[in-house]
């Protein structure tokens, strides 16, 4: 399929982008939103805690949560979402895994069994430098399902801004699979940057490979990916 790309020079449009794309989603009866963490999303989440937006009819799923860490950790991104949008902009309900659940792979498999009872109207995604969507890491499989994984290093270092050091930071997540991804009717991809300029080429222009998990988005009918960066 073709990706629908949008470049956009300047950030605040290209964040007003995104925030007219998801009320078009409302607009057009969507209720389930998957939902994602991480610098990219910020700005987005402050222009929705500052529109008029109405979420309180909506279901959201996230992407991913960190093993260990307690909700009220200030890094886990049950607070990530508190903070940046639930306080702000109420759901009828938010389902994030639960990254201190006794059996984290029991937990894996709950979270799972509960995205297949829903339909995911739009799925939010960033891309990780090595072309991770989720936590889902280059040679994930495209079968995959929510699962418990192990970070990279590289993953752990990006995130290791966050921490007081890289040896605070989780080594494990929940995280929904790729086909967990792939299942939700539409996608909108967010990357900023110029560190991800590898990924978004890949996606554009390389083969749809599980070296790159990003590529997998290719099968996928109904993506928009918004940029800053000006593709050759």
């Amino acid at each position: 399929m073709t990706i629908n790309l949008e470049v956009w020079e300047d950030k605040a449009a290209l964040y007003n982008r995104a925030v007219e794309i998801i009320a078009n989603q409302l607009k057009n009866g969507a209720t389930t939103f998957g939902l994602a963490t991480g610098g990219t999303m910020e700005p987005l989440y402050e222009k929705l805690r500052n529109s008029s937006l109405d979420f309180s009819h909506c279901t959201s799923v996230n992407l991913d949560e960190y093993v260990g860490l307690s909700k009220t950790h200030p890094e886990s991104y049950y607070t990530f979402m508190q903070q940046h949008l639930f306080d702000a902009k109420p759901f009828k309900a938010t389902n994030v895994p639960n990254g201190e659940a006794e059996d984290v792979h029991a937990e894996a498999i709950r979270y799972e069994n509960l995205l297949k009872s829903l339909t995911l109207d739009m799925q939010l995604l960033g891309v990780g430098v090595n072309g991770h969507i989720g936590f889902n890491e280059p040679g994930t499989s495209f079968e995959s399902e929510t699962a418990v994984v192990k970070l990279t290093d590289s993953t752990r270092s990006a995130n290791a801004r966050f921490f007081d050091s890289i040896d605070e930071v989780p080594e494990e997540a929940i995280t929904m699979g790729i086909s967990s991804i792939m299942r939700a009717k539409f996608i909108l991809l967010i990357a900023v940057g110029e560190t991800k300029r590898a990924a978004i080429e890949a996606l554009l222009n390389g083969d749809v490979t599980e070296e790159i998990p990003v590529t997998k988005l290719r099968d996928h009918p109904n993506v928009i990916v918004l940029t800053d960066l000006k593709m050759n």
